[in-house]
């Protein structure tokens, strides 16, 4: 199994800082600033949408280029090998992947002109006269000593960043939480007996 973060949606606030963070260390990086994650917000709550680091990695298997493999135990991007396809962000079950562009300058340094379009249009679908369509996606901050920024970052700890261990641990306080009877201490749910 993979390593990746988890987002548990009951104690995230949508406050997008892990956004911030994400932005902020791979720009410093010299990579996309476009952050790896995106925090979704509906009626019940709110919760960031990050790679999962699929064991089986439908992005790499659909990659031409192959700019994505899977090394050390997560799903890596070589966002220089990247030609812009999208067809990573297409195959993705999770919505993980998005297209992300760099200004690229016109004959002798000057920039062509950009469309408008409406604000609305998916990025999946755009394509932009003079911008080199890149994806992005977690990276699990492997260039960073000290782990995902986005985990560094969040206010409420409502990230962590788990390897297979973990999660075999993290799953099995879960089970037996869930299995220990609810109620007031030491008390028992009533059993009705039926002839």
């Amino acid at each position: 199994m993979n390593r990746f973060v988890i987002a548990e949606p009951g104690r995230c606030i949508g406050c997008n800082t892990c956004m911030a963070a994400c932005s902020a260390v791979h720009e410093a990086e010299g990579l996309q600033k476009a952050p790896r994650l995106v925090v979704t917000k509906t009626a019940r709550g709110s919760a960031p949408i990050l790679c999962r680091h699929c064991d089986d990695a439908p992005c790499a298997r659909v990659c031409p280029v192959e700019a994505i493999r899977i090394e050390n135990g997560a799903v890596v991007l070589d966002e220089k090998r990247c030609v812009g396809c999208k067809m990573c962000a297409l195959a993705c079950p999770f919505g993980a992947i998005s297209p992300s562009g760099t200004a690229i300058s016109g004959v002798g340094g000057v920039a062509e002109p950009q469309p408008r379009r409406p604000a609305g249009f998916d990025p999946i679908l755009v394509w932009d006269i003079g911008v080199k369509t890149v994806a992005v996606k977690c990276d699990l901050c492997d260039f960073a000593a000290d782990g995902p920024a986005c985990v560094r970052a969040c206010p409420t700890d409502a990230l962590w960043a788990v390897g297979a261990g973990e999660l075999s641990r993290s799953n099995a306080t879960r089970r037996s939480e869930t299995a220990a009877p609810r109620g007031l201490p030491g008390t028992l749910p009533a059993i009705e007996e039926h002839d």
